[in-house]
């Protein structure tokens, strides 16, 4: 389980790197925007490579940023799935009000921005390294 200070810091930070293998095991790294649940991630996916890996390898790695000198290190090790139990993210409240003025920045809605990221990816098992 995350200390207080990084579950603070994981409903701030707007950006982590997720980290996907395929079933080949090559490697992906992307900054994704993401939701923190205490003992999942969510994070919507368009169709592509990430989407594709998590099928093929459900096993994760997701990092934040480091600080300036690179001695606040955080990594998380997760299965991760596609998951049709999730709603798009237009229709979750806390994910609009944390990416809204991002949305809005693209030019987009909230019903457009789901259109083109519609897979629900959610990220348990964490351990925190």
């Amino acid at each position: 389980m995350a200390s207080r200070e990084l579950q603070s810091r994981l409903k701030k930070e707007l950006v982590i790197w997720l980290v996907t293998a395929s079933k080949s095991g090559h490697p992906q790294a992307v900054p994704v925007w993401f939701l923190f649940h205490g003992d999942s991630f969510l994070i919507y996916s368009a169709p592509g490579v990430k989407e594709r890996h998590v099928r093929e390898n459900p096993n994760v790695e997701l990092h934040l940023n480091t600080d300036e000198v690179g001695d606040v290190v955080v990594r998380i090790s997760g299965k991760a799935r596609i998951t049709k139990s999730e709603p798009p993210p237009h229709k979750v409240p806390a994910y609009i009000r944390k990416y809204g003025d991002q949305i809005e920045g693209f030019g987009w809605t909230p019903e457009e921005y789901s259109r083109r990221y519609p897979h629900p990816i959610r990220v348990r098992q964490l351990r925190f390294h």
